[in-house]
C-alpha cells in the first residue's frame, strides 16, 4: 500500500495554486525518496528511539548515506539481486557499507539483521526497496534465492508484530499488476533466461514511497506521474507535474533542482552471471551460481 500523504487541494478562490514539470532520471528519483524516507515520524522515531535494519538494496544505499552521512561506492554493491547490463543477475561481494543495523542513532556493529530483527517491536522500522509497484500500491520483489532472499527473512517477523516496513520504491518500475505478474513467474518455470531466474514475490502491508509520497512528504504538494521513459541517459527516467500553493512548489523545484545531475548508480564487478550465454540461457545453471541459497 502507497504511504499514506495528505495531499493539498485546490480551492475555487486560489490565486496562489501554481504548477511545475519536472523529468527525475532514476538515481535522482532515488535520492528524493532516500530523502523522505529518512524524513518519515517513523523513521525519525526509530532512529532516536529503537531500531532501523536497512535491508541491501541499490535505493537503501542512497537511504543509507541520507541516514548516516556517509557515502557508500558502488552503490550497487550495496545490494545482492540487480537488473543490469541486460539481464538480472546478482552481486556475490560484500556490501561497501556494513551498517544494515541502526539502534538509538547509532550503526551495531557486525550486527546480524537476522538476529537483530527478533528483538523488533511495533515502533522499529525495517526497509527495503522492491522491482515493482502497480497503481493499487502493491509491490513485488524479484527472488532468485531458494529461501526468498531478504524479505523471506524479514516478512513473517515483521507481520505478527506490526513493525513498520517502509518500501522506497521509484515509479520507473510500475507495472500493471503485481498479483497477475506474480502468478507468471518462478524459479522453475522457466525453459530460458537473460540471467537468474526470479520469482515476483508480492509483498502486503509494507507502506510504499514513490517519489509522489516523496515530494508530499518533503514539500506538501500533489505530484502527477504523466511519462516515463527516455534516451541519452534518461532511460527509465519519470515525468512529473507538481501542483499546490506556490509556496510549497517552489519548495519542491529547489529540492529538485537540488538533485540534478545526481550520478547514475555505480556497479560493482563481483557478479554472480555476467553473460546469460555463457550459460546457454540455461536458468538451472544460472541458479546453481547462487551456490543452493
Amino acid at each position: 500500500m502507497f504511504y499514506e500523504v495528505e495531499v493539498p487541494v485546490k480551492k475555487a478562490a486560489a490565486k496562489s495554486w501554481t504548477a511545475a514539470l519536472v523529468v527525475l532520471n532514476p538515481s535522482e528519483s532515488r535520492r528524493l525518496i532516500a530523502k523522505a524516507t529518512v524524513a518519515l515520524p517513523e523513521v525519525k522515531n526509530a532512529f532516536e528511539r529503537g531500531t532501523i535494519i536497512i535491508g541491501r538494496g541499490v535505493t537503501n544505499a542512497y537511504v543509507t548515506e541520507e541516514l548516516l552521512g556517509v557515502r557508500i561506492e558502488p552503490k550497487a554493491g550495496q545490494t545482492v539481486g540487480m537488473v543490469c547490463a541486460g539481464i538480472t543477475t546478482g552481486n556475490s561481494g560484500a556490501p561497501p557499507c556494513p551498517h544494515h543495523v541502526i539502534r538509538h542513532g547509532k550503526p551495531v556493529e557486525n550486527a546480524d539483521a537476522k538476529v537483530e530483527i527478533l528483538s523488533f517491536g511495533p515502533d522499529d522500522v525495517f526497509i527495503k526497496g522492491a522491482n515493482a509497484i502497480d497503481p493499487d500500491g502493491n509491490a513485488g520483489i524479484l527472488t532468485s534465492s531458494l529461501v526468498g532472499g531478504t524479505i523471506g527473512m524479514a516478512w513473517p517477523v515483521l507481520t505478527p508484530r506490526g513493525s513498520h516496513l517502509i518500501m522506497p520504491v521509484g515509479l520507473e518500475k510500475l507495472i500493471p499488476s503485481v498479483i497477475e505478474a506474480a502468478r507468471h513467474t518462478g524459479l522453475f518455470s522457466y525453459k530460458y533466461s537473460t540471467g537468474l531466474p526470479a520469482r515476483l514475490t508480492p509483498v502486503v502491508l509494507g507502506k510504499v514511497l514513490t517519489e509522489i509520497q516523496a515530494l508530499a512528504v518533503l514539500a506538501n504538494v500533489s505530484v502527477t506521474h504523466v511519462g516515463s521513459g527516455g534516451v541519452g541517459g534518461s532511460e527509465g527516467a519519470v515525468v512529473l507535474v507538481i501542483e499546490g500553493e506556490e509556496t510549497c512548489v517552489d519548495r519542491a523545484f529547489d529540492l529538485v533542482k537540488s538533485i540534478k545531475g545526481e550520478p547514475p548508480v555505480s556497479l560493482p564487478g563481483t557478479l554472480h552471471v555476467k553473460s546469460a550465454a555463457e550459460f546457454n540461457y540455461d536458468p538451472r545453471a544460472q541458479l546453481a551460481t547462487l551456490g543452493g541459497r
